[in-house]
């Protein structure tokens, strides 16, 4: 499948801007078009890191470009990354007219994100996110931020980008491992669809237990239909709020237990994805705990989390440092945790009435 889909995305809160996501394959080779269209650079920062520079870096040649190729992993997700891409960018006398582009996954385009949201007080900006991940989800919406010592993404901001440009070819090269911590992300889509507010209905649940096999094979036209869902689903929530206020945190369903998971093993014990899949476990039992599911919804969506592999096995934390730990997330208010959980077939909602008793019953 060559031909290409643009999907707009509208952000009303900063004056009806709007930019494109374009998904296809082979769209590497169009990225300096697409960048020429969408920017006005003269000069463009590529920042990537050294898997992907390695794979795909022959196939992204941009014209007066520099590239600033990183060490991949969350743990690098930290202040000496961005003053690495800020340097870069000063060095090379970067103007407020030009461009940093990010070439790579949910780390590379947070780091790159943020780096771009704050030098000069905000340049363009451009994702060409490489994981499946990036793709479904961290590469969309504005969200850009690096971690603290104490958290996850702390320290960031809501900094849209031109364009993304989603070449699924790349996708070939994931390892299953990789693809499946993407996988995490679509299937929390199907979880939450029906509070999207989309105009659509994608019955993405029903979409995912049908095409496993179609999925696990990166069959072109069917990953490109799951992508396009996915971020339209997204897309239609951040243009209704975009700096989560209220919509947005709908898109965070077990991502309270997931960055407490990943705080708390230091990033190298789970990949994003497995935190995630781990969490949405933990929140669907904790719903069906709290009665705002029934039972056998419950058990379906554990039993699709199980068919597609995507929670490993969770390993024994002190419990006490979990539940403290989550006071961390940025959804905590007045010194209390909120959680996004099922309330329906496939709807969430938030709920701040959560006993530290019932938290340990489902961790």
């Amino acid at each position: 499948m060559n031909q290409s889909q643009n999907l707009k995305v509208e952000i009303p809160e900063k004056n009806a801007y709007t930019y494109d996501i374009v998904i296809g394959t082979n769209l590497l080779k169009q990225a300096q078009e697409l960048i020429e269209q969408y920017t006005k650079a003269k000069k463009v920062l590529v920042v990537t890191n050294e898997k992907v520079e390695q794979l795909y870096g022959k196939d992204l040649q941009i014209k007066n470009s520099i590239r600033l190729v990183l060490k991949d992993g969350e743990e690098y997700k930290n202040f000496e990354t961005y003053k690495k891409i800020l340097d870069t960018a000063v060095e090379n006398k970067l103007q407020r007219t030009d461009c940093i582009v990010a070439f790579g996954g949910g780390v590379t385009g947070d780091a790159a994100g943020f780096a771009a949201s704050t030098y000069m007080r905000g340049i363009d900006f451009v994702q060409i996110p490489t994981t499946l991940l990036a793709q479904v989800d961290s590469s969309v919406g504005g969200k850009v931020a690096i971690n603290h010592e104490h958290g996850k993404n702390l320290i960031g901001a809501f900094y849209q980008p031109k364009i993304v440009i989603a070449d699924t070819f790349v996708l070939k090269t994931l390892d299953l491992r990789q693809l499946k911590t993407g996988l995490a992300e679509v299937l929390k889509y199907a979880f939450i669809e029906k509070s999207c507010a989309a105009p659509l209905n994608y019955r993405f649940f029903d979409f995912l237990k049908q095409n496993r096999q179609e999925i696990f094979g990166l069959n072109p036209f069917i990953i490109s239909k799951m992508i396009k869902i996915c971020c339209e689903l997204k897309a239609s929530v951040v243009s209704k709020d975009e700096t989560e206020k209220g919509l947005r945190t709908v898109l965070n369903l077990g991502h309270t237990f997931a960055h407490a998971i990943e705080n708390l093993t230091n990033y190298t014990l789970y990949t994003h994805g497995e935190a995630v899949a781990i969490g949405m476990k933990m929140a669907f039992r904790l719903a069906k705990l709290k009665n705002n599911i029934d039972t056998e919804y419950c058990e379906e969506a554990l039993k699709l989390i199980d068919d597609y592999e995507i929670a490993p096995d969770f390993v024994d934390l002190d419990k006490d440092s979990f539940y403290e730990e989550m006071f961390l997330d940025k959804k905590a208010q007045n010194g209390k945790l909120r959680f996004v959980l099922p309330d329906g077939i496939c709807s969430v909602c938030v709920a701040d009435d959560i006993t530290k008793k019932q938290i340990f019953d489902v961790i």
